[in-house]
């Protein structure tokens, strides 16, 4: 049906509903394979078999749900993959097993809520992975353990609330994070400082931020780090307490330990207070009980005389 020697080959935009085993088997000199915006919900095992020259191959805006064990065979000089907009819901230890050259996943807008330990096990050359859009509410640590090379990673628009300390330790070619629109309340700076990088730029924009004392120590020893860039800073609004919420957290960050200092000055200054009346009293008493004995002494000696 298609030249032998084809070498970019766009099916985008048709009906197609199944990709079966060995689906290209003639086309060994295959570079680019559009198969985005088709109805595609199930894959066989090793349907890109035999495609070792294949450099590209888009997926997205499918109806994917899994992928088969043997997705990857047949796909190790794959460097840029995109499933995004799927209905993929987790991502396993195998999937992308062969794929030893991929320097570029995108997995966003899908509906991964889970991420296995090993899922980028064999990935080590992945130089950009995007998970944005999808239900990702926590990231277990060692799930990037492999990804030394990675620089972009994708994480917008998820529900992950907090950050283990050391899950990004392995990421230290990292030169961009993107934690926007997050469930975020508070900043995880032993987390942020376990990634030793020479410069990354952290977005933060659109996190449910609590608008206290502690998360503006935190941004202070965020911004100290010379190696951390945080691009949004100027956009990071409150949302607790109800009472800033919608205001900007740069024009009241000066503003969220004054309560705390002043209650503290407060507490400081009674105990001050507390402590000398205490003294003060302790010290009338001592002297009326010395002036009573010496009035007592006086009389007995008259007493005598």
């Amino acid at each position: 049906m298609f030249p032998p020697g084809i070498e970019h080959l766009n099916l985008s935009f048709n009906q197609l509903t199944f990709i079966r085993n060995q689906a290209f088997r003639s086309m060994g000199r295959l570079r680019t394979l559009l198969l985005n915006n088709n109805q595609i919900s199930t894959i066989s095992d090793g349907a890109f078999s035999l495609l070792d020259a294949l450099v590209k191959l888009d997926l997205s805006q499918n109806n994917i749900s899994t992928l088969p064990e043997g997705f990857s065979l047949g796909l190790g000089s794959l460097r840029e993959l995109s499933l995004a907009n799927n209905h993929l819901t987790g991502i396993n230890g195998v999937s992308f097993k062969h794929m030893d050259a991929l320097q570029k996943l995108n997995l966003s807008q899908n509906a991964i809520n889970s991420i296995k330990i090993r899922a980028f096990g064999s990935l080590s050359t992945l130089r950009r992975v995007y998970l944005d859009g999808n239900n990702i509410s926590s990231l277990s640590n060692g799930v990037f353990s492999m990804l030394r090379n990675l620089e972009v990673l994708g994480l917008k628009n998820n529900s992950i609330d907090h950050l283990d300390v050391g899950v990004l330790a392995p990421l230290t070619s990292l030169t961009m994070l993107n934690l926007a629109y997050n469930k975020l309340h508070a900043v995880d700076f032993k987390a942020f400082l376990s990634l030793h990088t020479h410069s990354t730029h952290i977005l933060l924009e659109g996190n449910p931020w609590k608008c206290e004392c502690d998360l503006q120590r935190d941004f202070r020893k965020l911004h100290s780090v010379q190696r951390f860039i945080l691009d949004d800073y100027e956009n990071l609004t409150c949302y607790k307490p109800l009472q800033l919420q919608g205001d900007a957290l740069r024009d009241v960050d000066s503003q969220l330990c004054f309560a705390e200092t002043v209650t503290v000055l407060i507490i400081t200054i009674t105990v001050f207070i507390t402590g000398v009346a205490a003294i003060v009293m302790a010290e009338t008493k001592r002297k009326k009980k010395n002036k009573g004995k010496h009035w007592t002494e006086v009389n007995d000696m008259s007493c005598d005389s």
